[in-house]
């Protein structure tokens, strides 16, 4: 069985289960966001993906700190993931403030343009203009499909595909960004396996958020930890400098 990982965030009134799986309500990605990825792990019931991150530079994966498994990660772009597919491995740096780490590669990834960062503030900017409201905003990730319910509880499908979707704003805090999930409205997101994935803004390659938790039946609220706020920008600056 994969393993789940219990996040407490202080932007939700209980104890969530963080999104280590896949996007919900969304689509086959295919060739739209190369620069996302998957992490690849070695676990008691087998390999697979567990947690999903994006390039923001030629050397460097952004992803969510509790996807920690170890001082070096194995990161796959391909699509879906297989026994067959390239991976890249490199070393592990978890920031000890915000739910945020990066995977350092030796060599420059190829073949890839990393996705773009947000410029600081970028998020309070739109809202103080009122261009939040109504927003949509595309997650993407290899994580599980929505759950199915049955007598033994949910069950959780996992593609070791990328998959994306896009959602439509919810609320905004000093260091979170929550997008609505609910099918209801027509929007979609994460699940277990999204964590680390990007949150872009609409149709863009600008990651403004990484999915950091949600839901257990990933279906009411995607929440993912800012990457326009000072201390995330602290973070990455010594790994994104060129």
């Amino acid at each position: 069985m994969r393993r789940l990982a219990i996040v407490v965030l202080a932007v939700v009134a209980v104890c969530l289960p963080a999104s280590a799986g896949a996007i919900t309500y969304g689509q086959p990605d295919g060739t739209q966001h190369p620069m996302v990825g998957a992490l690849v792990g070695t676990f008691d019931d087998g390999t697979y993906t567990y947690c999903s991150g994006s390039l923001v530079s030629p050397t460097t994966l952004v992803t969510a700190a509790h996807c920690e498994e170890g001082n070096t990660v194995c990161v796959t772009f391909d699509e879906r993931y297989t026994s067959h597919s390239k991976l890249v491995c490199g070393a592990w740096h978890a920031s000890t403030v915000d739910d945020i780490a990066v995977v350092v590669f030796s060599k420059a990834v190829q073949g890839i343009t990393p996705a773009v960062l947000p410029a600081l503030g970028l998020l309070d900017s739109l809202k103080a203009q009122g261009a939040l409201a109504g927003a949509t905003f595309t997650t993407v990730g290899y994580g599980a499909f929505a759950p199915t319910r049955g007598p033994g509880g949910y069950s959780y499908t996992y593609p070791d595909a990328r998959y994306s979707v896009v959602g439509t704003f919810s609320s905004l805090q000093r260091s979170y960004l929550q997008v609505s999930q609910n099918p209801v409205l027509g929007d979609g997101g994460s699940c277990f396996g999204d964590s680390g994935g990007p949150i872009f803004r609409g149709s863009s390659t600008t990651a403004v958020a990484l999915v950091t938790t949600g839901d257990v039946v990933c279906r009411a609220t995607n929440v993912g930890l800012r990457l326009d706020t000072p201390s995330v920008r602290d973070f990455l600056a010594p790994y994104i400098s060129s």
